[in-house]
């Protein structure tokens, strides 16, 4: 028996061949980098990518530093640390390192299209119902408040405001869990929670109750909204990405304005209660649809690969690039509570994003308390007929989705290269952010001049919420893909930042809703908040002439560039290592066969 054995055949499709241009953790980006930290926490409003394919060299997806981001397949410890998972090279036999191949059939790019499609609808439909709880609460304010004995809307108003702070810190407690258990665990102990949370908000017999409970809902919540993205990029092959994750987000990002539609009627025909029994009925079903659901987390695979070769081989030099983790579990969650917020402090870019952004969400979510003020208190419509007023946003998001192939050909077209790829800068994709910053004041104020009186017919006021969804969104999707291309490896944490601050924003603005549109009257209050939009116009156009030179003196982009460059290095330093090892392989073998010949 051979005293060092190799790799049987049956194992060899483990081991590792990366090409010269594969970085030191066996990822391959545009920019030669390894990503790190949990799914970044976008709300499902800016987790729309393109529609088209990116495989197209001579049309590329402009899109792609947030695809990337999305992907995740790197722990936040890695770049905490600065150290990389396999050490010395040398010290780890490279033939024994075990990874998901190509056309490994546990990778989940290669299961089948009707189980992948599945996947994707599950993690698309539990989005959508975590989103759409949100504001589906709105719907029924009045009837809430008649039945409490609430007398002051902004009070009542805070069944909102504790959903959306929930969402926020679930963003950065709850979702990283993923890093150390994979995602199928946290979505089903994480969904479980929330869907059991829900019968006590239908049993409340005070406000307090639903502000507490829905809290606590939204904070397991968020992992489903944080993570979902990440494994959609995990099953989709690199041609359909981006049609994969366009497809998931239709669902979520019109969750926001689904939740008054439905909820008005339920809360009009079968009484505010019944929208949380709704909720958990869909609640179920979106459970057992998970159940269904496999692990996708690239990391919890190779890991698990890793021990069943061990346990099938007897062989403990088996070894995959995930195990040197050794942070516990305490500083992992520390670390990803601390980063966002340090960035955000930190960093000029994210100053003027964060602001940018967060003003626009918050008067976003401020609509879902305007709307009812100007359709039903001054124009006498029912809760069910108010929720077809969002109708507008809604649509209007949808297009800003399928004119893709439009953004796609202002970006590639844009002078503004990044000079090692030759592709678009990020500075480019602030074209597209440019736009949406100003068709959303437009809508705004389009919308506050003809919402009233009520003479005027409600399809025209309606009709300028088109302008204002296409806004949000553009200005979420493309200011979101802006800071991914800046941070690279960092882009989950800054997003992350983001995604706390902008859903901070969207709960506290809609408390001034009630009080403002009362003393302001809805034309003067929303031609406030309109001019507030206008006066954030410049930010994109900033990004866009002066983006490069301000990234440029980020301490943290510099150090990302030489961390990079360290990479390239390692990736050499391997490809060498894995290439001495062929070598020798091949005289071992040689001398094996001289020797058989000289018998």
């Amino acid at each position: 028996m051979d005293p060092d054995p190799k790799p049987s055949s049956t194992s060899q499709k483990y081991e590792t061949h990366p090409s010269p241009t594969t970085t030191i953790e066996g990822d391959i980006s545009q920019h030669g980098h390894h990503h790190h930290h949990h799914g970044a926490a976008l709300s499902p409003t800016i987790s729309v990518i393109s529609s088209t394919s990116s495989s197209d060299n001579s049309n590329p997806d402009p899109l792609e530093p947030l695809e990337h981001a999305l992907a995740q397949t790197t722990s936040i410890t890695r770049t905490r640390t600065g150290r990389t998972s396999i050490g010395s090279v040398a010290s780890r036999p490279p033939d024994f390192e075990v990874i998901l191949e190509a056309d490994d059939p546990d990778n989940p790019k290669n299961w089948p299209l009707w189980y992948r499609t599945y996947t994707l609808v599950t993690i698309s439909y539990a989005t959508w119902l975590i989103v759409l709880y949100s504001t589906s609460y709105t719907a029924t304010l009045t009837p809430i408040m008649e039945e409490f004995g609430i007398t002051s809307r902004p009070v009542a108003t805070l069944g909102l405001t504790s959903y959306l702070f929930g969402l926020a810190a679930g963003s950065v407690i709850v979702a990283p869990l993923s890093e150390l258990y994979g995602r199928r665990p946290i979505y089903l102990i994480c969904l479980s929670i929330f869907v059991l949370l829900i019968i006590p908000c239908g049993l409340a017999k005070n406000l307090a109750t639903l502000v507490g409970v829905r809290f606590v809902g939204a904070l397991f919540g968020a992992a489903m909204i944080s993570n979902s993205p990440g494994t959609v990029v995990d099953v989709s092959k690199e041609g359909r990405l981006a049609l994969a994750m366009s497809l998931w987000s239709i669902a979520p990002l019109n969750g926001p304005v689904t939740g008054p539609l439905i909820g008005g009627f339920v809360g009009d025909y079968l009484g505010w209660r019944w929208g949380n029994w709704l909720a958990l009925i869909l609640g179920g079903v979106a459970l057992v649809m998970v159940y269904g659901v496999k692990e996708t987390y690239h990391p919890a695979l190779v890991k698990a690969k890793t021990a069943k070769m061990r346990k099938e081989t007897g062989d403990e030099r088996y070894w995959c690039q995930y195990e040197d983790d050794n942070l516990s579990k305490k500083e992992v969650i520390l670390e990803g509570l601390k980063r966002p917020f340090v960035l955000a402090v930190t960093e000029p870019i994210l100053w003027f994003f964060n602001v940018w952004i967060s003003i626009i969400y918050g008067i976003l979510y401020l609509c879902f308390v305007a709307y009812p003020i100007v359709f039903s208190q001054h124009r006498g419509w029912s809760s069910s007929q108010t929720g077809l007023s969002f109708l507008g946003i809604g649509l209007g998001t949808l297009l800003s989705i399928f004119l893709e192939p439009l953004w796609r050909r202002i970006i590639n077209s844009s002078p503004k290269r990044d000079p090692l790829t030759g592709r678009a800068s990020p500075e480019a994709t602030a074209l597209v952010m440019s736009i949406g910053a100003v068709l959303t004041p437009i809508g705004q104020l389009a919308f506050s001049w003809t919402c009233l009186p009520a003479s005027i017919h409600p399809a025209i006021p309606i009709s300028f919420g088109i302008l204002f969804g296409m806004g949000n969104t553009l200005s979420f999707i493309y200011g979101s893909n802006y800071i991914a291309g800046a941070y690279g490896i960092y882009a989950a944490s800054a997003l992350a930042g983001n995604a706390v601050l902008r859903s901070a924003a969207g709960a506290l603005l809609p408390l001034a809703g009630p009080a403002m549109y009362k003393a302001m009257t809805p034309r003067w209050a929303g031609t406030f908040l309109g001019l507030l939009e206008v006066l954030l116009i410049p930010i994109p156009f900033m990004f866009y002439k002066w983006g490069d030179r301000i990234r440029g003196k980020s301490r943290l982009i510099q150090r990302m560039r030489e961390e990079r460059a360290r990479d390239e290095k390692r990736a050499e330093r391997r490809e060498r290592v894995l290439r001495r090892g062929e070598e020798g392989k091949k005289e071992d073998e040689k001398k094996k066969k001289e020797g058989n010949e000289v018998v």
